[in-house]
């Protein structure tokens, strides 16, 4: 069976959550393909990753494989084929007293989060 690395960021949230079991039922990559997940999340809610995993492998699909969380992107982008970046802060939100509504703002926090450059 051919096999496939996929990296996941912001996996923990609502739309990172809804792909996992698209990607881990073949659905995504076909029937005779495995896939092997790397879950990211920001430190502060890394921890939730670990119902994720054991939701998926309760499900039973013939083609899932490993499924890792991480909290370092470094770490978990080593060896994937596939990364879908769809963890972010959403605008709004107060960090460290301010309010972030400017798309810059939104544009510098998520990369920094991407590169391990912004600590919330």
């Amino acid at each position: 069976m051919k096999e496939v690395n996929v990296l996941v960021t912001g996996a923990a949230g609502q739309i990172g959550y809804a792909l996992l079991t698209r990607l881990a039922s073949g659905e995504t990559f076909g029937p005779d393909v495995k896939v092997n997940l790397n879950l990211v999340e920001v430190p502060q809610v890394v921890s939730r990753l670990e119902g994720s995993r054991m939701e998926l492998e309760d499900c039973g699909f013939n083609t899932l494989g490993t499924v890792k969380n991480f909290s370092d992107m470094n770490e978990a982008s080593g060896d994937v084929d596939w990364a879908l970046l769809v963890g972010s802060i959403p605008r709004g939100i107060t960090i460290n007293g301010k309010k972030i509504e400017e798309r810059g703002d939104l544009l510098k926090i998520n990369g920094g989060i991407l590169l391990n450059k912004e600590k919330l």
